[in-house]
């Protein structure tokens, strides 16, 4: 398979998103950009392709490391007292499910709400720069830093995400301190990664929570299967069941243009592309998965 070829084909669908113009440092980046990396985990060979050196705010996908960090430190059980796994037919950023249904839990650790809560569970105990060190850990990357820049443009138009926090702790959800956590949970989508960094992230969920570059267990197989799960059925928001059908492969998205991808015991996979359909996702980014997911016949439903 020829990645620069793919990349070359897929790049112009990018002029059919748009940059996440509402946090301003987003704003400013360039969206004519596509790179890729594929960990192998038979071979153990990495290939990339692309912008894939290109570091960019991990943003959504660091739900993913939060709910590791946090089922490693509570457990899974108590995580799912707190947070469901269920779809959402609404925003990611919408409060609509929790009001409509008069839920007691957000529906999943992947929109805002459910992981603005997930950040809380452990924002008590837990500073940021543990979460990322161990985002470093499970990513390979000692480089991946939090940038003060994007983290001070997502603190100062998150009130949107503050109004999400307090009306769950208006209805006693959450419990920790609100600023706390949500100075955390802003903090974590800063954090500034590559399309390396998310293909190593993808391998270790593929590989069942064991890192395929040293053959350590960084997380749990249980933790590995229930993210894997979880990025199946809500990692790209309301575009999760129609991937599901045309690509098969367990993926999160962020709207800095990333996403990690785990298919499981063969690839993981990170890809980087900045323009964003209607719902969040990279719109050029996920037109290469699915070139990807064809030609090396990854969909888990076949």
């Amino acid at each position: 398979m020829d990645l620069s070829q793919l990349i070359t084909k897929n790049l112009p669908v990018y002029n059919k998103g748009k940059v996440a113009s509402y946090i301003p440092m987003l704003a400013q980046v360039d969206p004519k950009q596509l790179g890729v990396t594929l960990f192998n985990l038979k071979s153990n060979q990495v290939n990339s392709a692309g912008d894939y050196d290109v570091r960019f705010a991990i943003e959504s996908i660091s739900k993913v490391i939060t709910l590791l960090w946090a089922i490693k430190k509570l457990g899974m059980t108590e995580v799912f007292k707190h947070v469901s796994s269920r779809q959402t037919g609404f925003a990611f950023n919408s409060i609509l499910n929790m009001e409509i249904e008069n839920t007691n839990v957000p529906l999943n650790p992947f929109v805002n709400a459910g992981a603005i809560l997930t950040t809380s569970l452990i924002a008590k105990d837990t500073a940021f720069d543990d979460i990322l060190n161990f985002a470093q850990k499970i990513c390979n990357d000692s480089q991946i830093y939090l940038d003060e820049e994007i983290f001070n443009s997502e603190k100062s138009t998150g009130d949107l995400d503050r109004s999400l926090a307090y009306y769950m702790k208006s209805k006693n959800m959450i419990k920790n301190d609100i600023t706390l956590s949500l100075d955390i949970y802003f903090k974590q989508c800063s954090m500034m990664v590559t399309t390396k960094s998310l293909a190593n992230l993808g391998a270790l969920l593929a590989n069942d929570g064991i890192a395929p570059w040293n053959n350590h267990r960084l997380i749990s197989s249980n933790a590995a299967t229930c993210v894997k799960s979880l990025m199946m059925t809500t990692g790209l928001y309301n575009q999760s069941g129609i991937c599901s059908r045309l690509i098969g492969v367990p993926t999160k998205s962020g709207v800095g243009g990333g996403l990690v991808c785990a298919s499981p015991e063969k690839y993981g996979i990170g890809i980087f592309s900045p323009a964003l359909n209607k719902d969040g996702n990279s719109i050029a980014g996920l037109a290469l998965l699915k070139d990807i997911a064809k030609e090396l016949k990854i969909n888990i439903f076949r």
